[in-house]
C-alpha cells in the first residue's frame, strides 16, 4: 500500500509538473481571456450604443419643443392674420394700407439721403425723421 500511495503521489507530481499539463491550463487560460475580451467589448459597443440613443432623444425632444411651438404659433389669431396681410392682401377694419409702385423709376434713385433747407444747410434723412418725431420743424420761422 505505501507503494501505492507513492506512486499515486509520484503520478500527481509528473503530471502536474509536465508539459501536458501547462498546455491544457494555457489552453484554459486563452479560453478564459478571449472570453472575458469578448465580454468586455460587447459591454463597450452597449455603452455606446446607449449613449448614442440618449444623444438621438435629447435631439427629438428638442425638435419636439420646436414642433409644439410653430404647432402653437400656426394655430395663433396672429399667424392667421399676417397670412390673411400676406396672401389675400387683407387688413384690418381701420387700418389704412399704401402701395408703393416704382417700376417707372428703377433706374434712378427713389430718395435722396440729404436735402436743402430753405436756409442752405443740407439734412440727412434721419435728422428728418428725429425732427417729425419731436414735432420740431426744420428751418427756424422768424
Amino acid at each position: 500500500m505505501a507503494i501505492d500511495n507513492k506512486q499515486k503521489v509520484d503520478f500527481k507530481k509528473r503530471f502536474f509538473s509536465s508539459r501536458l499539463f501547462l498546455f491544457i491550463m494555457l489552453g484554459i487560460a486563452v479560453v478564459v481571456a478571449v472570453g472575458y475580451a469578448r465580454a468586455y467589448y460587447q459591454d463597450y459597443k452597449i455603452k455606446q450604443e446607449i449613449k448614442s440613443l440618449q444623444d438621438e432623444v435629447s435631439s427629438l425632444q428638442k425638435k419636439k419643443i420646436q414642433s409644439l411651438d410653430l404647432l402653437k404659433y400656426v394655430s395663433s389669431t396672429a399667424y392667421t392674420e399676417d397670412q390673411a396681410r400676406i396672401e389675400l392682401n387683407m387688413k384690418k377694419p381701420g387700418e389704412n394700407v399704401v402701395f408703393v409702385n416704382n417700376s417707372e423709376n428703377s433706374d434712378k434713385q427713389a430718395v435722396d439721403v440729404y436735402q436743402e433747407v430753405d436756409s442752405g444747410q443740407f439734412v440727412s434723412n434721419p435728422l428728418k425723421w428725429l425732427y417729425y418725431f419731436i414735432h420740431k420743424p426744420l428751418t427756424q420761422e422768424e
